[in-house]
Parts: structure tokens; sequence; C-alpha cells
């Protein structure tokens, strides 16, 4: 098949869709066996926003077809549904060759893909978010413990950008070496230098830094007369995890009022006004700031929640659980979500195990926080992230021994937030889940907690 007669079949299978120029062009040059980058390279765009513009065409071809549809296996599967709407006697046996394979599922592990069919909306966060993504000078801050989603959303957020014509920045602060937090110069030439290179820039850091007048001024004039002049219509910058500029108080201090210069800059410099920031972190700000001077009290704040009843349903439904539905559903999900508390990518990785057959419910519950349970490596590696950290280890053994809420030292606090362990109201913390509190129950030493009590 051409590609020309592919476009013809896409246009039947998706009625009612207007594809762009550029669609058509990933789609056919897909088709033709050229890579992401090698369509990006010709067409003129960043790699990440052509890999989008294909993932968004197969997750409709998907929900259209009924099956998982992907780059790799796009030709296979359109080819097979032409044969089957020319010739009746392939009909049948193609058709059983979809029904006899084996569902596709997703492993549950990190963000949710953009193509998935298993990514939750949670109204009316993303509503909210994707309209304010379009004002100019906006700030989105996204907030939420692990295992929460913040990620999947911050993702969707610029997909969303993509889609209106921005250029897109995305900044992970956990993938930055060690070092780069360790001094506000280099931490501010990390920023630049990535925005640059993610924009398509050749850097120019060298000939414009001027350590004289310092670093924050320098990394401003970079921005403002280097990289947005070279940037066309709207520009969103995404920092991903801010929260780990929460160890690095001297860093943060200098920066963070820094990002709030810049979003009030926007009011009366169009360059600025141009720029959309996207902030995700696990944890409230616990570095001394004034008001004035902190990103995390202006803009649009979002903090998710748990998935509802409803949500977790709806998901299972997607996982072809169809004991999961009504109320006597509902029901027998509640023992799962009593462990768990619904926190998304527990659920997620629970009904992700129950849909491949080879445990019940009961069995998934009862061996959940054991070692040899479906959360093993998930618990495992909370744990290493304590283990250097005797003053967290004996909070969060606080917290679990304890039938009632418990005040902790603040940064300790927010620390076992970030991670997920506990759960903030007020000033009081509560083990999260009771997965996590029956599994470190068993493996942090029970004579910590006397130095809290």
């Amino acid at each position: 098949m051409r590609a020309d007669e592919a476009l013809a079949l896409l246009d039947q299978l998706l009625p009612g869709s207007t594809f762009s120029n550029l669609q058509e062009t990933v789609f056919s040059q897909v088709w033709e066996g050229k890579t992401y980058a090698e369509i990006a390279e010709s067409c003129g765009y960043d790699h990440s926003y052509i890999r989008d513009v294909g993932f968004r065409l197969w997750q409709a071809l998907s929900e259209s077809l009924n099956q998982k549809v992907s780059k790799s296996n796009i030709r296979a599967v359109l080819e097979r549904h032409a044969r089957s709407q020319s010739s009746p006697a392939l009909t049948l046996a193609d058709r059983l060759e979809v029904s006899l394979s084996p569902p596709v599922w997703e492993l549950p592990n990190g963000p949710v893909p953009l193509q998935s069919t298993f990514y939750i909306d949670r109204p009316p966060l993303e509503a909210q978010a994707k309209a304010e993504l379009l004002k100019p000078g906006s700030l989105i801050r996204l907030k939420a413990p692990r295992q929460m989603g913040k990620t999947s959303l911050l993702r969707r957020l610029v997909a969303h950008g993509q889609d209106h014509h921005m250029r897109c920045v995305t900044l992970s602060l956990h993938r930055a070496d060690r070092q780069i937090f360790a001094d506000l110069d280099l931490f501010l030439r990390w920023f630049c230098a990535n925005i640059g290179h993610q924009l398509g820039l050749e850097p120019d850091l060298e000939r414009r830094w001027n350590g004289d007048i310092g670093s924050k001024v320098s990394c401003t004039a970079y921005l403002e007369d280097y990289v947005l002049p070279r940037v066309d219509g709207p520009l969103a910058i995404a920092l991903d995890e801010v929260n780990e500029l929460f160890q690095y108080p001297r860093l943060s201090a200098e920066f963070l009022p820094l990002l709030r210069s810049w979003y009030e800059d926007a009011r009366e410099i169009e360059a600025w006004g141009r720029v959309r920031w996207i902030l995700s972190h696990a944890t409230e700000v616990y570095v001394p700031l004034q008001l004035h001077q902190s990103p995390f009290n202006v803009g649009l704040a979002l903090r998710l929640p748990p998935f509802t009843l409803d949500q977790v349903q709806d998901l299972a439904c997607r996982h072809q659980l169809p004991w999961a539905t009504g109320r006597d559903g509902a029901q027998r999900l509640r023992s799962l979500l009593q462990a768990v508390s619904c926190r998304p990518g527990l659920v997620r990785l629970a009904l992700y195990a129950l849909a491949q057959g080879e445990l019940s419910l009961e069995q998934l519950i009862e061996e959940a926080p054991t070692q040899s349970g479906i959360y093993s490596d998930h618990l495992r590696e909370l744990l290493a992230a304590l283990y250097p950290h005797p003053d967290l280890q004996v909070a969060f053994r606080y917290v679990i021994e304890s039938v009632t809420p418990v005040a902790l030292e603040p940064i300790a606090a927010y620390r076992l937030e970030s991670l997920g362990l506990v759960t903030l109201s007020k000033n009081l913390a509560t083990a999260s889940c009771e997965l996590y509190r029956q599994y470190f129950l068993q493996f942090l030493p029970p004579s910590l907690s006397s130095a809290y009590g």
C-alpha cells in the first residue's frame, strides 16, 4: 500500500478529522520508514514536537480500531484492516487474529505516555491548566507527592502548547548533575544551555556571559537578548521536580526570586509576556523567601488529588476487568483502595497486575506489603531513599507507630511528603497509605521512634 492510499484509509477511519499538512507529512514519512528525528530535520521542527504529532495520530487510530497502534506497527495494522475490508474471505481470519491476540498492556513505570488510553482525566484540573497555558505570561504550579501524576499532566500541557503552535522546553531538575546545584553560576549556565539546546540554538554563553555584572543579570540578558528574540510566538518552559532545588537553600534563595522576577516582567516586557511557565513540585517550598520573592504564591496553583472511586472503576474497565463495574465491583475495589489510598501510580500497577490474570485481588492485597508483592521494587526504592537519612527514618517510624496524626519537624515533614510517604494536614502528618505503614513497620527498626517520643 502506498502512502497516499494509507492516507485515504486514514480519512475513512477518522471521519470528521481535519489533518494539517504537518500531520499528513508525519504520517506519510513514517509510512515510508523515516524516523522522527529525520522528519524533524527535514521539516524544521523539534524532534519532540514531531514525536508528539505522531503519538496523537496513533492514539486516535487506537481508539478507532480498538487495538494498540504505534509507529512500529502502523503499516501492519492498516494493511490488515484494508485486506479485511476488500476480501470477505479474510475478514473472519483477520478478526480472529485480533481477538486471539493478547491485549497490549502498559507496564506502569513512570509517567503515562501521551498516546496512552490509560490516562485518567481529573476534571476540572486539565481544562483549567490548558486554558491558563494560553494566557500571555501565565504560570501554572502542579503540586502533588510522588505517584500522583504530576509529570503525566505536565507532559500533556506541553503537548497542548505544541498543538497551539508554542515552542516548548522541558527541564527535569532531577536529571541535572549534582554539582550543578552547588554553584549559582553553574546552575544558571546549565539552565540557559539546556533551553537553547532544546530550541535548536547554537550556544553563545562564553561570549555573552559577563561575570562583572553577575550571574543573574547575565542569565536574564542571555534569555532576553539571545534566546527569546529567536523564538517566534509563545514559549512554554516546563520545570519538572522543582523541589530538587529545595535541598540547596542558597541556590533556591537566589534562583526562585529570579524566576518570580521574570514572571512579573511579563507585565511590562513583551518578550517575557510570550513565556508561559509550568512548574511541578512535590512539597511546599521550605526555603525562607519573602512573599514578594516567591514564585509559589502567584499564578494558577493546582494540587493533584487522588483518584475517585469512579475514576478507579473507569481505569479498571480500560484494563478489561469486568468484575470491577457496578456496586459489587466498587465494593471489591474498596479493599484495594484502603491499602493504596487511591494514589494513581499504585492503583495503575495493581490493575495492570490484575489484568494479567495471574493473581486474584485478595492475593494481591495480602502480598502487597511483602518482599514478594507487586510493590516490592517501589517499596525497596523508598526504603533506600530513607536509608542515608536517620532523621527521616526516626520521623517516619514515629508517624506509622502513632494511631493519631503527629507533628514533625518541618524539614523532615516536607521531605517525607516529597517522597509520598506522609500526608500533611496543617502541621500534622499521617502515613499516606496503609501499604506504607505495614511495610515500614517491618523494615524500620522499632527503637527509632523513641527519639521523637
